[in-house]
This record gives C-alpha cells, sequence and structure tokens, in this order.
C-alpha cells in the first residue's frame, strides 16, 4: 500500500497558528510573572523547576524556561512529530521572551489567594491555546510518555507523581504555605486548560437501544432538530437484532433528549458520553416548530 502523503497547512493555517501559539504564550507569560512569580507561587512541570531556579541563582525566569525546555523540542521531534517540535520551539521562545519583558512590571495583586487563582486561570488559556493549536509549553508530558515505556504507570500517573515532587520542593525553597498556594494555582491551570482545549461548548455523543428505535429516531429529529444514525446491533447473550440510534447533542439539550427516550419506551438503554470536540457531518442543529 502507498504511503498517505502528509498535507502541508495552508498558509491561512499557517499564519492562525503562529497568532495564537504567540498569543497563548504571551499569555502564560502574564500569569508567571504578573501573578505567580512575584508572590512566591509555582505551576507544575519544567515551568516550576525553572521558577525554583529563577529564584534561587537571580537569574532571569526566561532563561531557565528556554534551556530547561530545548531537550524536549527535540524529544518531541522524535515522539510526535517536526510540525508538533517547531510549535513547540517558537511557543517556548515567546514565552521566555514573554517573561523577561514583563520582570520588571509590578505585581497586578498581593493578595496571594486572588494571585493564585487568576494566575492559574490566565495561565491555563494561555497554554490551553498552545496546546490547541499543535504546540507544548512545558517538557513534563513528553517526558512522561517516554519514562511510560518503561514504568508500569500511565502518564498521567507519571506526571502527578513529578508535579506532587516539584510541589513540595517549592515549601523547602519558599514556604509550606506558598508550596499550598502553588497547589492551589496548579489544579485551578489544570482545569483551566482542559476548558480551553475542548471549548465552552462541550457536547455530548448518546447511544440508544430500543424495540422503538424509529419512533425515538424520528422524536429526536422532530423535536430536538438533530440527525440521527441508525446501526445494527445484535445482542450477545440473546442474539436479538437491534437497532442502535447514535446522535451527537449539546449539554443544554440533554435532559430533553432523555424525556422524549422515556416517553417512547421506558425500558430502553440509554448512554451519555462527553465528547471533546465534533467537527464535519450533519452536526449543526435544524430549525424546530
Amino acid at each position: 500500500m502507498e504511503k498517505m502523503q502528509h498535507r502541508k497547512l495552508t498558509k491561512k493555517k499557517i499564519l492562525q497558528r503562529i497568532f495564537l501559539i504567540t498569543f497563548g504564550a504571551s499569555l502564560m507569560g502574564v500569569g508567571l510573572e504578573i501573578f505567580l512569580v512575584p508572590n512566591n507561587v509555582i505551576d507544575g512541570g519544567i515551568t516550576g523547576v525553572s521558577i525554583m531556579l529563577s529564584y534561587v541563582t537571580g537569574w532571569k525566569l526566561g532563561i531557565f524556561l528556554f534551556l530547561l525546555n530545548i531537550p524536549f523540542f527535540f524529544l518531541g521531534y522524535k515522539q510526535i512529530g517536526k510540525t508538533f517540535a517547531i510549535s513547540t520551539l517558537y511557543g517556548i521562545i515567546i514565552l521566555s521572551i514573554a517573561t523577561t519583558l514583563l520582570h520588571p512590571v509590578p505585581a497586578f495583586t498581593q493578595d496571594i489567594l486572588l494571585a493564585s487563582v487568576f494566575g492559574g486561570i490566565v495561565l491555563g488559556i494561555g497554554v490551553g491555546m498552545v496546546i490547541r493549536y499543535g504546540g507544548s509549553l512545558d517538557g513534563t508530558e513528553i517526558l512522561a510518555i517516554l519514562f511510560n515505556n518503561k514504568l508500569p504507570f500511565s502518564v498521567g500517573e507519571i506526571i502527578m507523581f513529578f508535579n506532587l515532587f516539584i510541589l513540595a520542593c517549592a515549601g523547602f525553597v519558599f514556604t509550606w504555605d506558598r508550596a499550598m498556594y502553588s497547589l492551589i494555582a496548579y489544579f485551578v491551570a489544570y482545569k483551566t486548560i482542559d476548558i480551553t482545549i475542548t471549548g465552552l461548548d462541550e457536547s455530548k455523543s448518546v447511544w440508544i437501544i430500543s424495540d422503538n428505535a424509529q419512533i425515538i429516531g424520528d422524536a429526536i429529529m422532530n423535536r430536538l432538530g438533530r440527525g440521527v444514525t441508525f446501526l445494527n446491533g445484535e445482542g450477545a447473550y440473546s442474539g436479538d437484532q437491534k437497532k442502535v440510534i447514535f446522535c451527537v447533542i449539546n449539554r443544554l439539550e440533554e435532559a430533553k433528549l432523555k424525556e422524549i427516550v422515556t416517553e417512547c419506551d421506558d425500558n430502553a438503554f440509554l448512554a451519555v458520553a462527553d465528547i471533546a470536540e465534533v467537527r464535519g457531518g450533519r452536526f449543526k442543529k435544524r430549525e424546530i416548530h
């Protein structure tokens, strides 16, 4: 079989990626230098290590962010690919420049809790934007992927171990109350990254198995304005042939869909799951009258 050719990005896509990675990396710089660093609060990963080394040595934060992340540029090139590596290198350069330029700017607030929460939010939005558009601003995940091949732990567990160790070190470098505030900032940033990557318009996939599949499908199309797909299913135990309904809705429509299914078939099997992203097809909602 012939190998599929890698499709090159269009100029519009490249410019969009450059702009959004620049904006995301700059936002992370704001979160660090305007909120977290002046209040001795750190983030997890390589960024947290860089903040502590900058505090101990007196060197600029941007220097450590660049030097410590460079090895992960090469690892990312081998593990994930050229486009990811270039996007990551560009993001790291912008982040290093942004933190250097913003270093003289005074902290936005001296309140540690406010700095931790809002610093985490701003930082999370920045990191999430860079990840969403194909790059990375911290090498911890790439390192975790490498260790995952040699250790009996998942990537998530390895990242958690790294970050707990780094945040614990903040207690010795700064103070233990700063380490606890750092944990708050890390948690807020982590959740904000998730929201930024998946978006606020969260979609859900729905699977329905029922003897009244046609009636339920028609009701969903007519009363909810959503398209449905019928699949042929067979019960492994009973051997019964049944139609399986698949459709995608948003979270505001979930209650209405459950109501429709219950009205049509009280005994229908219904499974609802979160979806990170929906593209193509006929997901766009029809008008209902």
